[in-house]
């Protein structure tokens, strides 16, 4: 099978775009970020919450199905509709076939989202991608002629069943040495934003003009949409089944935010240099305008909640004024 240059021409090969040096310098910095940020995520789950929702799955399962349907959907859908070509619709699959990020509890706690349900949802979600991941990625690919073989199951498995680990030794981190759990999530989500940047620069610098592979149209566009449409779906999801507003909330920014450090090292690593080229860049695109949605949101969610609590103080004298006496208004 032959590979792409551009989002949608015709594939050839990619010439090796990094020296071997920088190459191997760049695949162990994402898998150290990658083990840290994990570690960091673990360090958010408390067992007695996860029990908690487990006795009351009803967020939770609205919220993973929200996950597992609307993403993975969607990047199928814009894969199609940009009639991508075959790596280039592979990238953009995976990406939306992944699970929740750590970043996702940031941007809920900043909607004054349910916090225990945003934890529980990225610990569930994580968990279950080492199934849904796979499974989803074969049922998808279905819809390409060429890629039911392009997709190395067995290396995405092994990937996803490695991220386990320092994700238990966070739970464990948080269960016994609960004192030691908040500086550690601080300091990889510092790393992990760090990174994105680091790592990001360095690559497109070495890379040079092939960059632009990444930066074609069809793909800025996809990396816009996909979480705006995650947000969208995700809230209107949650709104059918009745869920308060600060879960709604929660799940649309749930649901919109993918596991981006997982989404680009599984690229880097599971897939040889020659067939993904630049591609391994794409999570980068995503999380730029991912970020940049949620900011908006959230800047609009500020506004409606100074507006409102601005109208209803101007509303409080009025109510006061004939139902109320004041103290001098007594027995005559």
């Amino acid at each position: 099978m032959s590979n792409m240059t551009a989002a949608n021409t015709s594939s050839v090969a990619f010439q090796p775009l990094l020296s071997p040096v920088i190459d191997k310098i760049i695949n162990i910095l994402m898998i150290v970020v990658l083990f840290i940020t994990m570690v960091s995520l673990g360090c958010t789950m408390e067992v007695s919450k996860i029990k908690r929702h487990i006795v009351k799955p009803k967020g939770v399962v609205i919220a993973v199905l929200a996950q597992y349907g609307v993403m993975p959907l969607t990047a199928f859908c814009l894969a199609k509709a940009f009639q991508l070509a075959e790596m280039t619709a592979v990238v953009v699959l995976i990406c939306g076939c992944c699970p929740g990020g750590s970043l996702s509890n940031i941007l809920a706690l900043a909607l004054q989202g349910d916090m225990n349900l945003s934890i529980v949802m990225t610990s569930c979600s994580t968990v279950l991608a080492l199934g849904m991941m796979p499974l989803l990625l074969y049922l998808y690919c279905q819809g390409f002629a060429s890629l039911q073989n392009a997709v190395p199951y067995v290396d995405i498995i092994i990937s996803l069943f490695m991220i386990l680990i320092p994700c238990g030794a966070g739970i464990l981190i948080n269960y016994y040495r609960p004192q030691y759990a908040k500086t550690i999530t601080k300091v990889g989500l510092t790393i992990m934003m760090i990174s994105v940047v680091g790592i990001g620069t360095t690559a497109s610098i070495a890379i040079g003009g092939t960059i632009l592979t990444v930066l074609s149209p069809p793909l800025i566009a996809i990396g816009a949409l996909m979480p705006f449409t995650g947000y969208t779906f995700g809230y209107i999801i949650s709104s059918l089944f009745k869920l308060n507003h600060s879960e709604r909330r929660t799940v649309a920014m749930e649901t919109g935010c993918q596991n981006i450090q997982l989404c680009s090292t599984i690229l880097k690593m599971a897939f040889p240099a020659a067939r993904m080229g630049p591609l391994f860049l794409f999570p980068m695109v995503y999380v730029s305008f991912q970020l940049m949605e949620a900011g908006a949101l959230i800047v609009l969610f500020r506004c409606h909640q100074r507006f409102t609590r601005t109208e209803n103080d101007s509303y409080q004298p009025a109510a006061t004024e004939g139902g109320f006496k004041s103290p001098s208004e007594g027995t005559v």
